[in-house]
């Protein structure tokens, strides 16, 4: 997703990564790693994984891997959730299911 983030702003969407960790496992972790150039936000209370119905389906203290194409009426235009860890959907099969 970082190398492909201009595609998306160029769709005029933009990524939101969320973590189920606290900031600061975060800030060592994917940050300094990565660094990626959109936000990423931690969830260490799994709400947001909660409330989008992916914590827990793969493993213990996960979020299965997932995507969500919010609206700018915030509804859920489309979805996936992964099978496993590492079932992602392609970046291009994400900007093809953009509204």
């Amino acid at each position: 997703m970082r190398e492909e983030y201009g595609a998306f702003q160029e769709a005029g969407a933009e990524i939101v990564a969320v973590a189920v960790a606290d900031a600061s496992t975060i800030d060592r972790g994917v940050r300094a790693v990565i660094n990626p150039p959109y936000p990423l936000l931690a969830d260490p209370d799994h709400k947001v994984a909660e409330a989008f119905g992916v914590y827990e389906l793969l493993s213990s203290n996960y979020a299965a891997p997932s995507v969500f194409v919010i609206d700018t009426d915030r509804s859920i235009v489309w979805s996936y959730v992964g099978r496993d860890r590492s079932d992602r959907p392609s970046v291009a099969t994400i900007l093809e299911n953009l509204p």
